[in-house]
């Protein structure tokens, strides 16, 4: 059996050429730079007819002024709400009136259970790629502005979203845990 070597001393895989994820960006090995924006999600559907076609029409004129490669990311990241469970638990142990702890512990048992079916947010990213700098901050502050005239609220993408995008892509969702020694029990 013939053993290949990793080209990346950053990942296991040769087939993933990162160095880094930095200020935002996915550094390649070829000093090629992936960043993008982060979509904020909105209902739509919940405004009048009018108002959604304005908004898709807006949307088309967005994506028919970018003039580079690009692509549309949609990733689920799990749902964390232990803090908010713990402010529930100390908030029922301050409330004496009986009503009051009851909504909490329904609120609590609710909370529950979306914690045991796995809740995701679904997050939405556009993504390019380019090697300087000045030009990806310049389209970055491009798109927040466009989507911001369409509508929607974006944001640079940050180091923990990039990460999260590529665990969804190459662990199946699994966080990676680098450098972490993992026993089976034996």
């Amino acid at each position: 059996m013939k053993s290949t070597n990793s080209k990346s001393k950053y990942t296991n895989e040769a087939f993933v050429p990162i160095k880094s994820i930095t200020n935002g960006m996915i550094i390649l090995d070829d000093n090629m730079k992936v960043s993008g924006v982060k979509i904020r999600p909105r209902n739509i559907f919940i405004l009048e007819q009018e108002a959604q076609d304005i908004i898709i029409s807006n949307l088309k004129n967005v994506y028919n002024m970018i003039d580079y490669e690009f692509w549309i990311i949609v990733a689920d990241r799990p749902v964390d709400i232990h803090v908010y469970l713990s402010q529930l638990q100390l908030l029922y142990n301050s409330v004496t009136s009986q009503a009051k702890r009851k909504l909490i512990t329904q609120d609590i048992q609710k909370a529950n259970m979306f914690m045991n079916n796995n809740v995701v947010d679904t997050e939405y990213f556009l993504l390019f790629k380019h090697k300087d700098i000045d030009v990806i901050q310049k389209r970055i502050r491009n798109l927040i502005n466009n989507f911001a005239n369409a509508g929607l609220t974006t944001m640079q993408t940050s180091n923990d979203d990039l990460r999260m995008v590529l665990d969804n892509f190459l662990n199946g969702g699994q966080t990676t845990t680098f450098g972490t020694v993992m026993s089976d029990g034996y």
